[in-house]
């Protein structure tokens, strides 16, 4: 299944929940228009060919160790701690690496 599809999958099944807003619903223009938001942070979009979601730091490092994705890096080549590219996965593993990045977002919101 390709990055699109599955991201659609993550948007069917999250975009009903308290505080989601699916894509387009925040209004924003270019980077984060077209992704999953909690409380009006992203959590999930799909950029460059990967579902690419936000986890801590240490979560991110463990899931690329174990070949999970890849550091999801801006467009200047920085790596983005926080973030990793999902480059293959199942609608079932997406889903709950989402929740978990869904979770992370919603947690930091409220410090």
């Amino acid at each position: 299944m390709d990055p699109a599809s599955r991201f659609a999958v993550l948007v069917e099944a999250l975009a009903t929940r308290p505080g989601v807003g699916p894509p387009g619903a925040s209004g924003r223009r270019g980077f984060g228009s077209a992704a999953l938001t909690i409380d009006g942070s992203i959590f999930a979009m799909v950029v460059g060919g990967a579902v690419v979601l936000k986890l801590p730091r240490h979560r991110v490092e463990g899931l690329v160790a174990a070949g999970t994705g890849l550091p999801f890096a801006a467009v200047n080549g920085t790596p983005m701690r926080e973030w990793i590219a999902l480059d293959h996965g199942t609608p079932e593993s997406d889903l709950a690496l989402a929740e978990e990045a869904m979770a992370f977002v919603a947690s930091r919101r409220r410090s």
